[in-house]
């Protein structure tokens, strides 16, 4: 097993990232008036799980740090899912859109409960 180096070579940051980069696609053709709104906040969201996968990663010697940031992108990921739901109802998703992103940021959340399940195997 090769060790892990940094926080890029997570393979939940690495879809966490790419589907970050997705939804900020997608949200530039939201409506203006939900740039204060919906946009910036499913934005940051998606974001947010990147950022705190990289600040668990560099908390990883201490095991509740690690646990604590762990779950705050799991939550980010949740709220994130959220949005989504919010952006299919108003319309400015596709349904098929809204499912592939809801199939990932599941795969991501599976992911980062595993993590959270077995903190002790990322610890040094």
């Amino acid at each position: 097993m090769n060790l892990i180096k940094s926080h890029k070579e997570l393979i939940v940051y690495q879809l966490a990232f790419k589907v970050s980069m997705e939804i900020f696609q997608i949200t530039k053709s939201f409506p203006k008036e939900e740039i204060y709104s919906l946009t910036s906040q499913i934005r940051r969201s998606s974001r947010s799980v990147c950022a705190n996968l990289a600040e668990a990663f560099r908390k990883r010697r201490y095991e509740k740090a690690f646990v604590s940031k762990l779950s705050d992108s799991e939550g980010e990921a949740s709220e994130t899912q959220v949005w989504l739901d919010y952006s299919l109802e108003c319309g400015y998703i596709e349904d098929i859109k809204y499912q592939k992103l809801m199939n990932e940021y599941e795969r991501i959340l599976g992911k980062l409960v595993n993590m959270l399940s077995h903190p002790d195997k990322w610890s040094f």
